[in-house]
């Protein structure tokens, strides 16, 4: 189905439709200032796994913006990420900024490393592979609990999350559905790991267990699969056909380019990369989304090589959702594929319309 803007919002509550954005979309503002991020860290104990396993201290970092007075909102980083990865110019300066959509004079907005990232709890603290085998519904019950036991927060405006964190963010809305206004996951699909998608994911994950250099997790240097995979797997599945053509019309420049990516500094760890991929492996969200209750605007681009549209299968499930819409931004020479979410001016306008005309929950 195919609307315009104006015609698409007043029907939120009553419909789900796919929205595909006509060839209108204009550069947004230059990004804007925010207010400093504060870093913090609290120990979640006792945390027990779905795989049954136990930690008796889950350390989970977080990062804020904005005052803790103002309206929640709950933001998910991809795979491999960090809330870091969220607080670019191209992300929080296109949306945190004074008049921009996710103001953080009005917003108080968490941003946690999901459990194996950044500096929360993860294999190669010391643990290795011992560390216990996380999976994205124990990455979400964290954030639940980080939210509520030790940041005292009852109820968000919004859950967003991108990639890995889009895939959360399906989650969230079925596991806690009363506990948000709104839900925006983006480039993610509401259904199982399957085709291209979990193909690769086993590509990264099989060539680091195959490295002899990965000695069972036990390495003293990273094995060098770790680094050729993860580039591979980024070339396979980002930057868009238009956009890495753009990027790279000849032979030389594509040369040029892949050199650029293999030498540039790569400080990620094999173990650590090995849960990050693997906690996918029994995502599956499908089954609960008639629990979802939130407003719900799925955002994906049409060049997005891990969930691509032409498989239909965001238009179908969508359906499901009883306030569920997709917004669908169109590919060209400047969306990059399964990153192009990730650059906030191709979707932030749309957005801010939608989530301006969702409820707010009594409270």
């Amino acid at each position: 189905m195919k609307r315009t803007l104006t015609s698409w919002l007043p029907g939120l509550a009553r419909c789900a439709c796919l929205l595909l954005l006509p060839c209108l979309l204009a550069p947004g503002a230059n990004a804007a200032d925010f207010p400093k991020p504060r870093e913090g860290h609290w120990v979640a104990r006792d945390f027990r796994f779905e795989s049954g396993e136990t930690l008796p201290e889950l350390r989970l970092a977080y990062t804020t913006v904005g005052d803790p007075a103002g309206e929640p909102v709950l933001m998910l980083h991809g795979t491999t990420g960090s809330a870091a990865s969220l607080l670019t110019p191209d992300f929080a300066g296109e949306l945190f900024g004074p008049g921009q959509p996710l103001d953080a004079t009005k917003h108080f907005i968490i941003l946690p490393d999901a459990i194996g990232t950044g500096a929360s709890s993860k294999p190669s603290d010391g643990l290795r592979t011992a560390f216990p085998r996380y999976n994205y519904n124990d990455m979400v019950a964290a954030q639940y609990r980080l939210l509520t036991e030790h940041l005292g927060i009852r109820h968000l405006r919004l859950v967003l999350g991108n990639s890995m964190g889009g895939m959360q963010t399906w989650i969230w809305a079925q596991k806690y559905p009363g506990f948000m206004d709104a839900a925006t996951p983006m480039t993610s699909l509401p259904t199982e790991m399957s085709g291209r998608n979990w193909m690769m994911r086993r590509l990264v994950i099989d060539s680091i267990r195959g490295d002899p250099a990965w000695k069972n997790g036990q390495y003293t240097e990273q094995p060098p699969s770790l680094r050729f995979a993860s580039v591979f797997f980024a070339m396979g599945t980002n930057g868009g056909d238009q956009g890495l053509f753009k990027l790279a019309p000849s032979r030389e420049k594509a040369d040029a380019v892949l050199d650029q990516r293999l030498k540039a500094p790569f400080r990620g760890d094999a173990n650590d990369h090995l849960y990050q991929w693997e906690a996918s492996r029994d995502y599956n969200p499908a089954p609960g989304l008639e629990k979802i209750e939130a407003a719900l605007l799925a955002i994906n681009s049409a060049d997005d090589e891990r969930n691509p549209p032409a498989l239909g299968v965001l238009q179908r499930e969508i359906q499901r959702v009883k306030k569920g819409s997709a917004l669908l931004i169109p590919a060209s020479a400047d969306t990059v594929g399964h990153g192009t979410t990730a650059r906030a001016r191709f979707w932030k306008r749309e957005f801010e319309a939608w989530l301006q005309a969702v409820p707010r929950a009594a409270r």
